[in-house]
């Protein structure tokens, strides 16, 4: 073998992770529909199908270090390191947020991917098999067309953070189907669903808006799968069943809200982390971003009836209790993401 296969080979090699997964898999020799309301979504899942390639508008012109993401919405504004940053070097700052973000959000689809996959052997019902192998192809879409804009857009990616690879383990590696369920649809997708409509209405850039709206078309979707899938499931689970979700509920959460605490830049511009951390928890900004994106999750776990005493206590401590009665139906429609 010439020496450049073998440089070749050596670099894939550093590209590729192996983690051990072990789960269930389930035929189903029932054919039938045995869950409520999952073959419509499947139905709905066909018919909103999306060609990525043909249907958004890749020719848009991108000025990676223009305002994509607009003046004045940055957590670090009054920061003395921020402060001191010439009009190029915030844009540079702006770029580099930016594309921290959606890396976040492809790697994130990456392990959605992943889990979407494991459901389609795992569900016990043919209904879901259906749909998880409809998710698993969103799921690809999703990779692709994060990819193709952080690449060919604003040509930058960055590493997976941390706490997010730790919770997508955490999914990939549970042997149980319900566990899946609920770190993927109703705690990632969920979280994805009010990052996505943050960045939504705040960016004018045409062609991350359009590819976002496709996007949470779709992930919209997911989550009625989950809710569909877990409904009921969870009512008269043994105690200390239950309480093994719950602890993973109040760890997902926590991990989330960690993430979003700017270690990755402070790396990047030699700033002091922790003072960072600091500057990001205290910012009014940053802490309504934290909190809003739960909002989401914490009706949705309501719902299912795993807003328990203990994860109420824990959501009361991270300042997002306040969700519980969010009408997550109603922010779709008026986004135009249920019909």
């Amino acid at each position: 073998m010439s020496s450049a296969a073998v440089n070749s080979l050596d670099e894939l090699d550093q590209e590729l992770e192996t983690i051990l997964t072990s789960f269930d898999t389930n035929y189903v020799w029932n054919y039938g529909s045995v869950k409520e309301g999952l073959r419509d979504l499947y139905e709905k899942a066909k018919r909103d199908q999306w060609n990525s390639t043909t249907q958004l508008a890749w020719d848009t012109q991108v000025e990676p270090e223009s305002n994509i993401l607009p003046v004045g919405l940055n957590p670090l504004e009054g920061w003395a390191p921020f402060e001191k940053l010439n009009e190029q070097e915030r844009s540079r700052l702006n770029h580099a947020q930016l594309a921290l973000q959606l890396s976040q959000f492809l790697h994130g689809e990456q392990g959605a991917l992943i889990i979407a996959s494991q459901l389609t052997a795992a569900v016990p019902w043919m209904d879901a098999k259906y749909y998880a192998g409809t998710q698993t192809m969103d799921e690809a879409r999703h990779v692709e067309v994060f990819g193709r804009y952080l690449h060919e857009k604003l040509e930058w990616e960055w590493p997976i953070n941390v706490h997010l690879k730790e919770l997508l383990d955490a999914a990939i590696m549970d042997s149980r189907w319900d566990f899946k369920y609920l770190a993927m649809q109703i705690m990632i997708e969920g979280l994805a669903m009010g990052a996505f409509g943050n960045l939504y209405l705040v960016t004018q850039e045409p062609l991350l808006k359009d590819l976002l709206k496709y996007v949470m078309r779709d992930e919209s979707r997911h989550v009625a799968f989950g809710m569909l899938s877990l409904r009921d499931y969870y009512t008269d689970m043994p105690a200390n069943e239950l309480r093994e979700r719950e602890d993973f509920i109040i760890y997902a959460s926590e991990l989330m809200r960690n993430r979003l605490v700017g270690d990755d830049l402070a790396r990047l511009y030699g700033w002091d982390e922790e003072e960072l951390r600091q500057v990001m928890l205290q910012s009014p900004m940053g802490k309504q971003f934290r909190t809003m994106i739960f909002q989401r999750v914490v009706p949705n776990l309501k719902r299912l009836g795993l807003l328990t005493p203990r994860v109420r206590n824990a959501f009361g401590e991270l300042g997002i209790l306040q969700f519980e009665d969010f009408d997550a139906d109603e922010a779709d429609r008026a986004l135009g993401f249920q019909s």
